[in-house]
C-alpha cells in the first residue's frame, strides 16, 4: 500500500450540508458542501494553469445532490447549482480536510477583498 490515505467511509449529511469523510489513518473530516464547491478541483474553479484560480462566491446554500464513484481513486460530486465537473481524488479530499481551516480563512479573506459574499 502506498502512503496515500484511503477512505474508509463517506457519509452525506443532507440536513447539515456536510460530507463526512473517514480515512484509514483514523482521521475524520466534516467538510461543508459550500467549502467543497468553492474548492472544487475542476478547471472551472482551478483555472487552466498556474495563477488562474477562480474565486467562486454565493455558494452558502449549495448542497450535494449525488456522489458517484470514479474508479477506486475518487468521487464525482454533483452539486445543487449544476456544478458536476470536479473529481475529488482521495488525496484531494484528504488535503482539503487537513487544511480546511487555512483554506477557508484564505477564501473568506479573498471574498472580502473582492467585495463578494458567500
Amino acid at each position: 500500500m502506498s502512503g496515500t490515505p484511503r477512505p474508509s467511509g463517506i457519509i452525506l449529511h443532507r440536513a447539515s450540508h456536510l460530507l463526512e469523510v473517514s480515512f484509514d489513518t483514523g482521521e475524520v473530516f466534516r467538510l461543508p458542501c459550500e467549502y467543497l464547491r468553492t474548492h472544487s478541483p475542476s478547471a472551472e474553479v482551478q483555472g487552466h494553469g498556474p495563477g488562474q484560480r477562480v474565486l467562486v462566491a454565493g455558494k452558502r446554500e449549495v448542497t450535494i445532490d449525488a456522489i458517484e464513484p470514479v474508479g477506486h481513486y475518487a468521487v464525482l460530486l454533483r452539486f445543487s447549482d449544476g456544478h458536476q465537473t470536479g473529481i475529488f481524488s482521495w488525496t484531494v479530499l484528504h488535503e482539503l480536510g487537513r487544511n480546511q481551516e487555512s483554506h477557508w480563512n484564505a477564501y473568506l479573506a479573498a471574498l472580502a477583498q473582492a467585495g463578494l459574499s458567500r
